[in-house]
């Protein structure tokens, strides 16, 4: 396998290197692909905005410390800690002293999956950082993600399925809870179980199903699931179908009834209660806000 070629350069603030990515076909299709990365090493003087990006951009605290100032609010930050900038919102960082220089990964990723997923794993617009959470599992996923990133140098379909893996497995990371407690827990079942329930999650699959499909005990298997992805089972189906839900609503002109029935719902009315449930407000009224 070729090594990864990386070129550092200087800037204003930090010394850095840049790998970009574009997306095609297969990674639109699967709505989640990463549109740049890079590492950094930052100067005395190092500061970036206020900006606005367009993107989700994950960014990955490895030595160092960051103040980090988002919808009038401000954490400090340090080794471990990440950050994400979400589309269309505006921040502001920059260097704090500290005895160990500023030194940060970052990973810009776009799809549709992206929000629910973060959000799956506790990153938010509303808070769009976790403390403490660069285990070594978790910094091996980010480096074999970057290196993959620097080493392609066009699109094919084998690419696009490589690093929609790699993604997939940095946000597993993501989600998993307690490391130190949970570190005998197969992760990569639980992977392959929410593949199966992102592929089925329509077809009004139950947690009796999945747990089926990964060969043990309901209760295990919610337990399990819980502890790394930070959701139960039902929960996590249920975010699938009502995200899918949205993106026909404000997307195509099905109707409610039609979009219903094709999410696997019985009738309108227990889809129209959970669409509310979830969102607060009822699927027409989210349709007409997204065309007004």
């Amino acid at each position: 396998m070729s090594q990864a070629v990386w070129n550092v350069q200087e800037y204003d603030y930090e010394y850095a290197e840049f790998i970009y990515y574009t997306p095609g076909d297969l990674d639109r299709e699967g709505q989640l692909w990463p549109v740049r990365a890079g590492r950094s090493l930052a100067k005395p003087n190092y500061k970036v905005g206020p900006k606005r990006i367009e993107c989700y951009s994950l960014h990955f605290v490895l030595e160092g410390k960051i103040s980090f100032e988002y919808e009038d609010q401000q954490v400090e930050l340090q080794k471990d800690d990440l950050f994400c900038l979400f589309p269309g919102q505006t921040y502001h960082y920059y260097l704090l002293p500290s005895e160990q220089p500023l030194r940060m990964n970052w990973l810009a990723l776009d799809g549709g999956r992206v929000m629910p997923l973060l959000k799956l794993a506790g990153i938010t617009p509303d808070r769009p950082f976790v403390n403490d959470k660069m285990t070594p599992p978790l910094k091996d996923a980010l480096d074999r993600m970057l290196g993959a990133m620097a080493r392609f140098e066009r699109w094919n379909p084998a690419v696009s399925l490589e690093l929609q893996g790699l993604a997939c497995e940095l946000l597993a990371g993501l989600m998993t809870e307690s490391p130190a407690i949970h570190a005998s827990e197969p992760s990569g079942w639980i992977r392959e179980c929410m593949d199966f329930m992102e592929l089925h999650a329509t077809e009004g699959i139950s947690v009796q199903q999945v747990a089926a499909f990964a060969g043990v005990h309901r209760s295990y298997f919610s337990s399990a699931f819980t502890n790394q992805v930070g959701v139960s089972p039902q929960k996590y189906i249920q975010n699938i179908r009502m995200e899918k839900a949205r993106r026909l609503l404000v997307e195509t002109d099905a109707s409610v009834t039609e979009i219903a029935l094709s999410l696997g719902y019985p009738n309108l009315y227990t889809f129209t209660r959970a669409f509310k449930s979830f969102y607060k407000k009822p699927p027409l009224y989210v349709r007409s806000a997204s065309s007004g």
